[in-house]
């Protein structure tokens, strides 16, 4: 017992020290618990490859080949830390072939895409910038109708990752979603996702999967980190400078677009049974004693596109895929134009550019919206800025954006898919 009165009288009697202390062994104890939960998450995922890799394949049947796009300087340059230690050994451990390219400069991957080998599928470990380039060099080769049906997984290496919500269950935990990412790659399900075709005249075109952005909550979300010292008030602070500075932010743009054309029906993934041989040998013969006559093909002229044309006055302008959902069944293949109007008060200005902040797709209910199958964006003399395309700035100027439906095929999770379907109930 007085040993325990003593103990207490020097914590009283050094309380400054005692307290830092008792700071130090909590931070150390939770940064030991963080380690251990996410050892556990690696073993869980580890044992669930190797299910994969002990499953027995013919005698002369080849591995599966993973061509890896990783980017080391993604997440302040932890990328290549998190994919040696999260992804990489659920890779091997499951008997996939991997062979890694890491790109050394901002660009790179486009020009590895454009002379890429074919493989069995390719894997992107980055950002939402060496996504972009990927696609974009993909997209870009003269035989992209075969290299398009190569099934593509996302591992969420990044500080933006705006198209892992759509295919993954997030969570706050870094190692979890790496993981999960990489599993979803093993299980094989795989979802089409749209594609934006942006082109500019002098240049060629950029692709992108989730949208292109340009207005004042743009060029202010691209200044919020000059604030970093504000904390948590850094993005108010950012709208707050802007209205003093710039007020008002009105944005006027010409935008030409086509109607959406309509989607055509899925095709059964079962094949026809075929017929009886009884049936092929008398269809054969009939065709060889009467041939069928071909018709010459009958010349149809091109009718113009009807490009429809609207003026509108905005503080921000998005077009963007419907990739959010990617499972939802549409009516229609189109690309959304979303404009918000140009009525703010100051108020309503920040309190909207905070939501923006979380997700640049939330739109106000007065916001403009409408349905095509491509646009054109025509900007006024002397508007500048910049656009920002998957996250990536680009310098503004007039463009052209087509949709290109259901172009490239993503691994999802299955978790993630019943989700959104649930969404949709």
């Amino acid at each position: 017992m007085a040993r325990v009165v003593k103990v207490f009288r020097t914590l009283r009697n050094n309380w400054k020290k005692s307290t830092v202390a008792a700071s130090v062994l909590s931070y150390g104890g939770y940064w030991l618990y963080g380690k251990h939960c996410d050892s556990v998450l690696r073993r869980e995922a580890c044992l669930l490859a190797k299910e994969f890799g002990r499953q027995q394949i013919a005698p002369f049947e080849r591995l599966r080949k993973a061509t890896v796009i990783l980017n080391p300087a993604a997440c302040s340059g932890k990328a290549n830390s998190l994919f040696e230690k999260n992804a990489a050994p659920i890779l091997h451990l499951a008997g996939v072939e991997v062979t890694i390219v890491k790109t050394d400069y901002e660009g790179q991957a486009k020009k590895l895409m454009e002379l890429a080998e074919q493989t069995d599928m390719l894997i992107v470990a980055g950002g939402d910038g060496t996504l972009q380039e990927v696609i974009t060099g993909l997209l870009r080769r003269p035989d992209q109708d075969t290299v398009c049906n190569t099934p593509i997984g996302f591992i969420p290496l990044g500080s933006h990752n705006s198209l892992s919500p759509s295919l993954h269950l997030l969570s706050d935990n870094k190692v979890k979603d790496i993981t999960s990412a990489t599993l979803s790659i093993l299980k094989g399900e795989t979802v089409p996702l749209d594609v934006l075709q942006i082109k500019r005249e002098t240049e060629q075109p950029v692709f992108a999967l989730m949208g292109l952005r340009w207005g004042a909550f743009r060029d202010v979300a691209a200044k919020i980190s000059k604030y970093w010292y504000l904390g948590p008030l850094k993005t108010k602070a950012a709208h707050w400078f802007s209205t003093l500075q710039e007020w008002p932010l009105v944005r006027d743009v010409s935008v030409s677009y086509l109607a959406p054309s309509l989607r055509p029906p899925d095709l059964s993934p079962q094949k026809p049974p075929r017929p009886n041989l009884l049936y092929r040998i008398i269809h054969r013969l009939k065709n060889h004693w009467y041939p069928p006559v071909e018709e010459p093909p009958k010349e149809e002229e091109e009718e113009p596109e009807p490009w429809q044309e609207e003026h509108l006055s905005t503080l921000e302008l998005y077009i963007q895929t419907h990739n959010k959902n990617p499972v939802k069944r549409r009516l229609n293949d189109s690309l959304m134009i979303c404009a918000e109007p140009d009525n703010f008060t100051v108020g309503e200005y920040i309190t909207v550019g905070n939501k923006k902040e979380e997700d640049p797709a939330v739109f106000t209910k007065d916001s403009t919206k409408l349905e095509a199958s491509a646009c054109r964006l025509q900007l006024p003399e002397g508007a500048g800025g910049f656009y920002n395309i998957d996250n990536e700035e680009y310098e503004a100027m007039p463009v052209e954006i087509r949709l290109l439906p259901r172009k490239l095929h993503f691994f999802i999770s299955a978790e993630r898919r019943e989700q959104l379907l649930l969404q949709m109930q």
